[in-house]
This record gives C-alpha cells, sequence and structure tokens, in this order.
C-alpha cells in the first residue's frame, strides 16, 4: 500500500506510540493513535514553533492536557527535531527527543518519563498528568501573551502576537478545574487560545456516559466560546478549517469538538478500559500496522522521509518566523531600548537592577500592623519596580490586601489586557493554575487568598513545586486568630501540608519587618514556589535595637537567634508568625525565675534546612535540650527541630468559634503555658 507523506507521518506518531507503550509494558496507546491526525495538522499546518530554538519568545504554545497520552508529544517531538534547552536557557546541540530516549519510554532518567515533565524535556510547556491542569494552566499562558502584547507591542512592532493550544480529553472537562477555566478564559475574551476536545466517550472506568451526559458544546457556548465541531479526527481538512476560524476569531477563545474512536487495527476491536491504558500486545501491534501499510514487524521505525516532512513543514516554517522576529526585535530594541532590555530580563527570569529599593521600613511599634497590612505595602513597592509583577486573589483582595494601588496598575478585564490586577473569581484551584501559565510565560505572578483555602488551590501548589517555578502564594487569616469565624476557617494542617511538599518555601513572618524580608527572599527565588503566610490581626513591630534583637535579614536563612540570654541559653524557644510573640513573653517569665532561653525565630523550616550545619547547630546548639516549639497549626514536623526532649505547643484539634485571645487561652497558647514547659523539662520550679 502506497501512502501519501502526510498520512505516512501520522501513522509513524502512531506505531512510535504503539511500541513505546509495549516495550514499558505500560501506558496509554489508545489517545496518542486516535489524536496523532489531530495533533499533526495543528503542528504541522498551524504552530508557530522552531524546533532549533524552541524557547524563542514568541513562540506558539502547544499542551497535552490529557497527559496521559504523552507519546503523542514526545513522538511530535522527536520527529520535528526539537533540541534540548539547557539550566541556562541555552540551546544544546542535542535532540529533545531521541529515538532512544523513545525506546526507553518510562523508565528511569528518560526524558520520557509517564506524563510530560516540565524543564525535565524541552517542548513540554508544562507538566501535564493531573487531568484539568494542562487546560487550565494554558489559561494562564493566554493571559500572559495579551499581557505581554500590551505591555510591550508598539505599532508596527507586533513583538507578542502568539497563539496557545491545548489538546484535552474527557477527564480535563469533568474536573472543576476544567470548568473554572474555561468559565474565566470565556469572561477575559482570550481570543489566543485555543482548545481541542478528544470527544471519544471513554474513560478509565468504561463509557463517559456512566457519569458524564451533559451537552459539552452547549456549556461551552454559555462561557462565552466559539464552539466548532469537526466529526471526525482522521480528516485533517475539517480540523485545518476549523483552526482556521480560531484564527480569524477576534473576540472569543474557541473550543473545538474533535470526534473521534480509540481503536486500533482490528476491524473488531471494541472500545474498552483495556484499549485506553494498557499495552497492546503483539498480535494486535501487528494487525494495526498492517492496516496503516507498513512493516508489520518493524519496531520503533522512521520511515524515510518523515523527518524532512516536518523540517520542511513546522521546521522551515518555525525558522523563518523566528528569524523574522529576531530581525524586528533587533530594530525594536533601537527603538525602544528599554523595553527590549525588559524582554530578555524577562525571557531568563531576571529582575530590574533595584528591585528591592524603596521598600517601606516599619517602625518599632507596640500596636503594630497585620501581616496583611505591611505585605500590601512591600507589594505595591516591588510592583513598582518590576512591571512584569503581578497576580490577584479568589475574590479576597480586600481582605488579602493584595491589590496595587499605585498609578498604572489597573485592572486586567476583557476590554483591557494591560491590566496587573486580576480578577480570579471564587476559584481557587484555577487562580493557582493560571499563575502556573504566567510564571511558565516568565511573567512573576503571585495569587492570593485565606491560608484555609489553600485546600481548593493543592493541586496547582504541587505541579508549581514539581515544574520549579517561582510563583508566589499569598495566604492571609493563618491561623485560630481568626476567632469568631471558627474552625471551618481557621486553618490547622495547611502549613504542615505545604512544608510538606518539596521545593516549596513557607515563610511566616513576626512582624512588618520580617515581613518584608520574607518578600525579598520569595521575589528572589527563581527556581521554585514561595508561600507567603500572614496574619489577619495587627502583630507588634520589634524594637530591635532597643531590645538587642537579631536583625531581621536573618529570614533568609530561615531561622534566626531574635533574642540572646544574658548568659549561655539554658533553653530554646522556637516560634513563627504571631506565636514568635508568645516566645519573647514567655522567655521573660522565664528570666524572673532565673532561666536563660533563647528566642528563636523560625519563618522558614525550609530555608534553614538548607544552611550549613554549622549555621543550625549555632542557632539550635545540640547540647541545649530544652526545646519547646509554639506555633497555632498541627505539630507535626516540629519534632525535627525540638527533639526527642523537646516539646511543641501546637493545635491537637481544630479550632472553635471565639474571641481570638480567648481561643489562645483555651488551647494553651500562652507564655505561662510555653514558660511552664522549659520548667517541666529542665525539672526546675518558678522562684
Amino acid at each position: 500500500m502506497t501512502q501519501n507523506i502526510d498520512d505516512l507521518c501520522i501513522n509513524t506518531i502512531r506505531t512510535l506510540s504503539m511500541d513505546a507503550v509495549q516495550k514499558a509494558n505500560s501506558g496509554h496507546p489508545g489517545t496518542p493513535m486516535a489524536l496523532a491526525p489531530v495533533a499533526y495538522t495543528v503542528w504541522q499546518r498551524f504552530l508557530r514553533f522552531d524546533p532549533q530554538q524552541p524557547i524563542w519568545a514568541n513562540r506558539d504554545r502547544f499542551v497535552l492536557s490529557n497527559g496521559h497520552a504523552s507519546m503523542l508529544l514526545y513522538s511530535l517531538l522527536h520527529l520535528a527535531g526539537v533540541k534540548q534547552v539547557d539550566e541556562k536557557y541555552d540551546v544544546t546541540g542535542e535532540p529533545a527527543v531521541s529515538l532512544e530516549e523513545i525506546e526507553r519510554f518510562r523508565q528511569l532518567g528518560s526524558r520520557t518519563p509517564g506524563h510530560p515533565e516540565y524543564r525535565h524535556t524541552t517542548g513540554v510547556e508544562t507538566t501535564t498528568g493531573p487531568l484539568g491542569q494542562g487546560i487550565a494552566t494554558s489559561v494562564g499562558m493566554a493571559i500572559a501573551a495579551r499581557w505581554k502584547s500590551t505591555y510591550f507591542n508598539r505599532p508596527g512592532f507586533d513583538i507578542f502576537d502568539y497563539d496557545v493550544y491545548a489538546i484535552c480529553g474527557d477527564g480535563c472537562l469533568m474536573e472543576g478545574i476544567g470548568s473554572e477555566a474555561a468559565s474565566l478564559a470565556g469572561h477575559l475574551e482570550l481570543s489566543n487560545l485555543c482548545w481541542l476536545w478528544d470527544n471519544n466517550h471513554i474513560t478509565i472506568e468504561g463509557r463517559t456516559d456512566l457519569a458524564f451526559t451533559e451537552d459539552v458544546a452547549a456549556r461551552f457556548r454559555a462561557y462565552g466560546w466559539n464552539v466548532l465541531h469537526v466529526p471526525d479526527a482522521n480528516d485533517t481538512g475539517a480540523v485545518a478549517r476549523a483552526l482556521e476560524l480560531f484564527r480569524e476569531e477576534k473576540g472569543r477563545p474557541t473550543f473545538i469538538v474533535v470526534d473521534s474512536h480509540i481503536a486500533y487495527g482490528a476491524p473488531n476491536k471494541q472500545d474498552t478500559k483495556e484499549a485506553h491504558g494498557e499495552p497492546l500486545g503483539e498480535d494486535e501491534i501487528r494487525l494495526a500496522k498492517q492496516n496503516y501499510g507498513g512493516p508489520v514487524d518493524a519496531k520503533f521505525l522512521v520511515p524515510d522521509g518523515v523527518r524532512a516532512r516536518f523540517d520542511e513543514q513546522v521546521g522551515a516554517r518555525g525558522r523563518e518566523q523566528r528569524v523574522a522576529w529576531e530581525a524586528k526585535f533587533r530594530d525594536y530594541g533601537k527603538q525602544y531600548p528599554d523595553l527590549a532590555e525588559q524582554v530578555e530580563l524577562i525571557d531568563r527570569r531576571g529582575l530590574p537592577k533595584g528591585w528591592d529599593s524603596g521598600l517601606p521600613s516599619f517602625p518599632a511599634d507596640a500596636k503594630g500592623i497585620a501581616g496583611r497590612d505591611a505585605s500590601a505595602k512591600v507589594l505595591n513597592a516591588l510592583a513598582k519596580n518590576v512591571p512584569w509583577l503581578l497576580g490577584g486573589s479568589a475574590d479576597l483582595a480586600p481582605s488579602t490586601k493584595t491589590r496595587l494601588t499605585f498609578d498604572g496598575s489597573r485592572d486586567f478585564e476583557p476590554d483591557d489586557h494591560g491590566g496587573r490586577n486580576f480578577h480570579f473569581g471564587v476559584r481557587e484551584h484555577v487562580m493557582g493554575a493560571v499563575i502556573n501559565g504566567m510564571a511558565l510565560s516568565k511573567l512573576r505572578p503571585y495569587g492570593s487568598g485565606f491560608l484555609i483555602f489553600s485546600d481548593y488551590a493543592r493541586g496547582s501548589i504541587r505541579l508549581s513545586a514539581l515544574m520549579e517555578i517561582p510563583v508566589i502564594h499569598i495566604f492571609t487569616h493563618d491561623s485560630i486568630s481568626l476567632g469568631e469565624d471558627g474552625p471551618t476557617h481557621q486553618p490547622i494542617e495547611q502549613l504542615a501540608m505545604l512544608r510538606a511538599t518539596p521545593n516549596v518555601v513557607v515563610l511566616r513572618p513576626a512582624d512588618g519587618t520580617e515581613t518584608a524580608e520574607a518578600w525579598r527572599v520569595a521575589l528572589g527565588r527563581q527556581d521554585g514556589p514561595s508561600v507567603l503566610v500572614l496574619t489577619r490581626q495587627k502583630l507588634p513591630v520589634f524594637d530591635r535595637a532597643a531590645q538587642g534583637l537579631g536583625a531581621a535579614d536573618g529570614v533568609r536563612r530561615g531561622a534566626y537567634v531574635l533574642r540572646e540570654p544574658a548568659t549561655a541559653p539554658e533553653a530554646l524557644l522556637l516560634a513563627t508568625g504571631s506565636e514568635v510573640h508568645v516566645a519573647l513573653a514567655a522567655a521573660d517569665l522565664l528570666a524572673q525565675d532565673g532561666i536563660a532561653a533563647r528566642v528563636v525565630s523560625m519563618p522558614s523550616w525550609e530555608l534553614f534546612a538548607r544552611q550549613p550545619e554549622a549555621y543550625r547547630d549555632a542557632v539550635l546548639p545540640p547540647s541545649v535540650g530544652a526545646r519547646v516549639a509554639i506555633e497555632a497549626a498541627a505539630p507535626f514536623g516540629w519534632h525535627r527541630w525540638v527533639g526527642e526532649r523537646g516539646t511543641v505547643l501546637a493545635m491537637e484539634s481544630f479550632g472553635a468559634s471565639a474571641p481570638a485571645e480567648r481561643l489562645y487561652q483555651e488551647f494553651g497558647l500562652t507564655p505561662a503555658r510555653a514558660a511552664d514547659a522549659v520548667r517541666h523539662l529542665l525539672a526546675r520550679s518558678p522562684a
């Protein structure tokens, strides 16, 4: 059987996917096979992407949201000849996905893990796998493209005008985050965003009508999307016509319903969960290859002409577009050198010179300032220095104090994509995914809410840590200090959850000055998310000079000696946030009894754990075993720092509805109880 070259390319994507899954004896062959014509059409006829320079700033983004179909993407990356990029964002000469890597699919250390991973494999624009995350993240990418075009473009210089394509499946649309994302994208009129839905009626449990019978197209029309329909995924002409209509659409995101069937070469193969999520078996693969007209016994075969076909389409077009863009950017740099410098800084995740200058100081004040209010002052100062620091709240900006208020910091709205204040609505989870997409586009985004609602954003926070992207989460209302709001709003286990997540840096500052230092740490990070945990209630601002307290720049080391007793310490009092004040008061009580207690402010366990052992031992001397930690949260994890002889005063239950002062008494988070705990450890009674 003679195949035309495009059919041969499509079938090569299919056979590579089959062979890789079979050799690994693990994976999902059905979706890559069914969607090969769709993805091929996107890449070969529409995607603005140069495989030789795969991270040039104005490339289109392609997201495979149904990440279990990872071999679809790996096959495309291999056949297109995408080059790998190193940690310094420099292109290396090696392929991102070699044929050998495809043969090592799902094996330790390969660039072809079970689900696509950002940073790990060049050409993977975002880590996907948890369903709905990819399409939600693509909304952030589309937002970033629109913001960049509004901020940077000038007459005759369309420096940023790229599009975002995402392929998704039924599961992505069932997940709540998918609905949140679609609703937000429709509201913002992101016409540079296109989702292609693989409407194959199959999930792991069987047919989708077991649980999913809604009119999806009608739902998206109600969201304000342009909805198109391709009756057959194999009809590349129909796919192309739909994508042309997407490009012509100027006021709405586009949702393309693509009907497909997970079926293979055997004429009577039925759609089953086994077909969706298991290797086909050698006999079925032979039948499929026979049906495709290729050699039935060849494995990992790339026929002659396939790579050349990719190079003459997506490769040649991408090179031409990228070279033209670079020439335009050079001219742009001559006319707008400051803006061009900012583009280059963003592309390297850099920050402007003096980005942390002019931050507010917080004079000593017994009445103090709430953590959220101190953060608002610091955030506004930083955002003036860093034009691409932007973000918002899940409908809580008046409470989290995260609105930018200086001139020019307007709202990002459907008719104005240049604003820096975002209204995410009551959508915590998609807020997390959207700021992930913005960070993947090299902006510096933040999202905010109450700490208790970090539960709703958990999946997105975890992915930001896995991708090592520098998003900033601002969580206020950090403890039982919420008082009368009661246990539904009082976070207990959330700090432990966030601290348990690898590569997340949690910062819980004790006063306004520590808050400023915490922001320096968070914005200065390039390799992972930071979480600022802030109070609603006022906290006294320490008079560090008068009281002989340690300098707040110790925050960058995670923990530092805040107060040293006059003599060698017999005990250590460790605390974070509002409980640092409890520790200081406890130290005063102990001093009255002649007990020397050192107070350690410990805003970030993660940063402290990274310090050299000598520094950690200097702050927490191994010889001092009498240690008491105080924190209005679950005690989980504190024993690492207090040791076997130490005590943790924390929340062993949920909170309650009552005034905050009463709750601290009720749950024993008081100076008197902390002092008693030290005395017990030392077996000494008060004088």
